[in-house]
């Protein structure tokens, strides 16, 4: 509902039985806001309403204000989506006006609206997995492993640039595995971009091996080049080189390889690339995640493509990816019985899962411009808009735009961005703030951090930013409807 359409709701008690009938066959929403003349909610008028009106013989010409007093049912600003659907649902009701502490209203719940919910970032499937998931059930496939299995790890591989791919259950799994074939061991310090989702990390706690935290840096919302040469001085003071360098490509987007990666190389640190959320991003004409020694994806529900659940690990050394294969299936030993001489897990992806993979796949460089499209359709409508500032993409950089992500420019920030998530979730719209850091959750209380150019530039991030609906199958109406919210969440926010 644009600001507008919220005003020609808007009517004065002053106006005849005629006139709310006209505005109420106007706008369409089958209610009207009746204010006092300070602003404040009088009454709400419904379609009901006028019919019980025309029983009791009222002319048409009879003023809204003389209708029998009816006290509007109303919730404050601070409503959340279930509290104002209970509301709704206690009163058997369609509309909800939002009112002020003055009792001014500034938004309405509609029941038809929040029924049809705009998710963040949902699946988006076609066609072409289905032949794949249907042939792994005909050839009887169903178990861990299998030819798509093999077909996708190799069509994968291919697709980013990279020699070998092992299939697992999860990016998270996949960083584990790397950690451990980068040979990290209990007590060692590994370095890892603190602007990230926790799966990049946790990892690390499975190791028993000691996080490092390393700041973004504004230019690409992604790893401080600064802030890591800054962390490799402190470790070589103290004789504590990390075992390896987590580097987290945020949102759909690589960091600064050129200049992450000489780092890693003159301290003789493995790059483990975390792409999960950067596939089909491009890095000077190269795939996001085929700069490391190691590489993982992600193929989570909301991922850009998806396999349900799921991971990849890539490497170009055959004898890296064959060891990540053995450890993800119990780490058994070529023998006629199960063998086993080390800790191993059940990491491996299922046939088919794989398929869905392999369709998906198929489908990537689409989704790609799809959600792309997405982020400039947003951008293009909302120029006016000057608090927003996007997530930058710089040049020689292809972003996905996985999510499509801004901060809120201005003092009060993180109120104000609490201010329009609680107004875009009010009317049935997911979204959410930027990643909180690494370095600021609980868990990780006391790991060390280093900041980029003395700052902390992720916490900054999280306390002004907002990730919208960035789904390839978003629908341009349901674009259009965060558009509108947005607009009046903005402006609330500012007010």
């Amino acid at each position: 509902m644009t600001a507008d359409e919220f005003k020609a709701l808007c009517v004065p008690a002053s106006c005849t039985l005629r006139q709310a009938l006209a505005a109420l066959n106007d706008t369409g929403r089958g209610v009207l806001l009746v204010l006092h003349p300070d602003g404040r909610l009088r009454r709400t008028l419904t379609d009901g309403d006028l019919r019980r009106a025309a029983l009791q013989s009222l002319g048409d010409s009879t003023q809204v204000a003389q209708l029998p007093e009816q006290a509007p049912i109303t919730v404050g600003t601070d409503a959340t989506l279930a509290s104002g659907l209970a509301v709704l649902d206690q009163h058997q009701i369609d509309h909800l006006p939002i009112v002020d502490a003055q009792g001014r209203v500034v938004d309405v719940m509609f029941r038809r609206e929040l029924s049809q919910r705009i998710w963040l970032s949902s699946p988006h499937l076609g066609e072409e997995e289905t032949a794949f998931v249907e042939d792994a059930f005909k050839t009887n496939w169903i178990a861990p492993l299998g030819p798509h299995v093999d077909g996708f790890e190799r069509e994968l591989a291919a697709h980013v640039g990279v020699k070998h791919a092992a299939a697992l259950s999860s990016g998270t799994a996949a960083i584990h595995l790397a950690l451990l074939l980068l040979g990290v061991k209990p007590g060692d310090p590994v370095f890892c971009s603190s602007l990230t989702f926790v799966g990049s990390c946790n990892p690390i706690l499975y190791c028993a091996a000691q996080p490092v935290f390393i700041d973004s840096e504004p230019h690409t919302w992604n790893m401080s080049p600064s802030a890591l040469l800054h962390a490799f001085e402190a470790a070589r003071r103290e004789g504590r080189m990390p075992r390896c360098v987590i580097v987290v490509n945020l949102y759909g987007q690589s960091a600064d390889i050129d200049a992450i990666a000489p780092l890693c190389e003159r301290y003789g640190v493995p790059l483990l690339e975390d792409a999960a959320e950067s596939l089909g991003a491009l890095y000077k004409g190269r795939a996001s995640g085929s700069f490391g020694r190691i590489g993982i994806y992600s193929f989570n529900g909301n991922k850009i493509i998806t396999t349900s659940g799921g991971g990849m690990l890539v490497a170009d050394d055959p004898a890296l990816v064959e060891r990540a294969r053995k450890l993800a299936t119990q780490a058994r030993e070529p023998a006629a019985h199960y063998e086993h001489v080390e800790v191993g897990f059940n990491y491996r992806m299922s046939n088919v899962l794989a398929g869905i993979g392999r369709g998906q796949l198929r489908v990537l460089e689409q989704r790609v411009m799809q959600r792309r499209q997405v982020f400039e359709t947003y951008r293009s409508a909302l120029l006016d808009q000057t608090q927003i500032q996007w997530m930058p993409e710089p040049e020689g950089y292809r972003s996905t735009r996985w999510l499509t992500c801004f901060t809120l420019a201005g003092v009060n920030a993180q109120a104000r961005r609490n201010l329009v998530l609680r107004a875009l979730e009010r009317h049935s719209i997911e979204a959410r703030p930027v990643w909180k850091p690494m370095h600021l959750q609980p868990l990780f209380q006391g790991a060390p951090f280093f900041g980029h150019e003395g700052g902390d530039v992720s916490a900054g991030m999280f306390e002004a930013g907002i990730c919208l609906p960035s789904g390839s199958n978003l629908t341009a109406d349901q674009q259009t409807r965060v558009i509108e919210q947005l607009r009046r969440a903005l402006a609330l926010a500012a007010a």
